[in-house]
């Protein structure tokens, strides 16, 4: 069964990341990631990034994952509000 915290999990071996929180119900997830990759990148291209880290997972095990994405800098300043 696909847990947030293996999709979590799954997300920081794949990729650098400075944050990560997975929630959900065991069908529909939402993921919050900070990377510092993301800096430059659009908004789907952070969420192919995340993708790719999930690898297989996203086509076989998890069906509905709505993500929020940031760097670093967002996250910073989001956190100040």
């Amino acid at each position: 069964m696909v847990t947030p915290e293996s999709i979590q999990q799954s997300i920081q071996q794949g990729m650098q990341q400075n944050y990560v929180e997975v929630s959900g119900d065991g069908a529909h997830f939402e993921a919050v990631v900070v990377s510092a990759e993301f800096v430059g990148k659009s908004r789907i291209q952070r969420h192919q990034r995340v993708y790719q880290a999930l690898g297989d997972r996203m086509r076989e095990e998890i069906h509905a994952l709505s993500m929020k994405t940031y760097t670093p800098q967002e996250w910073e300043k989001l956190q100040q509000n």
